[in-house]
């Protein structure tokens, strides 16, 4: 039996990662070989044109399990039906911009996009949050859209948490899919924490510790975490463009990871919204190790937490926390 196609949004769609996205998804990448998808396209009047373009490439590319385009500058007809929300349009910090302005500026866009997924959108839609600042902008996107469960508005962090997967490869010179396990905790921004306490690579002898591998402590606490958490400045200052394509790919294993389930013994990181896990305050978005079984996600619990993860956890809460506030500040 033909499945039945599910209808995938993708905000700011005329935009970098837009375009790297859609043909991704239009191919199968993020949510199997199998499964039709019909694409939704929402962007800003001013990017209509080219937003026009990207749906005809859509149509050249004729990809097999597309099976429909709506591409539009109106956030009701972008919202209706979908299944699967990737929020990727943002209002993007500018030069000189205090981060009150950024702020001001998305919790306006998401309270907007919010209330017509809210009215609109199918059923139990996932919504991933892409868009800069990823976790608060989810939060905002949480409160106007209350009748989504809290447990399907999710927010980007896969990017660092691929990014670590690198990292690690590039270092012991090993295959990226024989790593596993590493943690992004926190907010997708310079202070995130990118663990690697409980991280494991795939050896001829068995499956051992990144740790006892790289053998580097002050490696591991220093560069690593830094190059990681640095990562998107870096890409900036070579490309002269943010991430696009590495942020597409994420966004993919994102969604396929919490529709199809995560292998067996892998986590993946995911900006979640607490429940006090790991003793993150409640009620913020926030990435933490989880497994997928059945379209849901699951913090992964018990793992041990050293000194010096404990105050990289609390440093991330905080920040959060702070940006909570001037998030909230913004909507009154």
């Amino acid at each position: 039996m033909a499945k039945d196609p599910v209808r995938v949004l993708v905000t700011g769609a005329a935009g970098q990662i837009g375009y790297a996205l859609v043909p991704m998804i239009a191919r199968g990448v993020m949510l199997g070989p199998d499964q039709p998808v019909i694409l939704h396209m929402l962007d800003i009047p001013p990017a209509a044109e080219a937003l026009n373009g990207v749906r005809m490439e859509l149509v050249d590319a004729a990809f097999p399990l597309l099976k429909g385009v709506v591409a539009t500058t109106d956030a009701v007809e972008a919202c209706t039906g979908v299944n699967i929300a990737v929020m990727v349009g943002g209002f993007p910090r500018k030069e000189g911009m205090e981060r009150k302005d950024v702020m001001s500026k998305n919790v306006s866009i998401y309270k907007s996009q919010a209330s017509a997924l809210e009215a609109y959108a199918a059923p139990n839609c996932k919504v991933l949050v892409v868009a800069n600042p990823a976790n608060t902008n989810a939060l905002i996107l949480k409160e106007f859209a209350p009748s989504i469960p809290a447990k399907n508005i999710t927010c980007l962090t896969r990017l660092d948490h691929n990014r670590a997967l690198g990292q690690i490869s590039e270092r012991l010179n090993v295959q990226v899919s024989d790593v596993k396990n590493a943690i992004i905790w926190g907010n997708h921004s310079s202070t995130q924490y990118p663990d690697v306490s409980h991280a494991t690579v795939k050896t001829p002898s068995g499956e051992k510790p990144v740790r006892q591998l790289v053998s580097d402590d002050d490696w591991l606490k220093g560069e690593f975490i830094t190059t990681v958490q640095q990562r998107g400045a870096a890409i900036i200052k070579a490309r002269k463009l943010s991430s696009a394509l590495s942020a597409a790919s994420s966004a993919c294993d994102h969604i396929r990871d919490w529709v199809l389930g995560t292998p067996e013994g892998t986590w993946v990181s995911m900006g979640v919204y607490s429940d006090g896990s790991y003793n993150v305050p409640a009620g913020l978005i926030y990435s933490f190790p989880v497994t997928c079984n059945a379209g849901e996600w699951t913090i992964v619990q018990g793992l041990s937490i050293d000194e010096f993860s404990r105050k990289k956890l609390d440093a991330t809460a905080e920040e959060l926390s702070e940006e909570k506030a001037l998030a909230y500040s913004c909507l009154s």
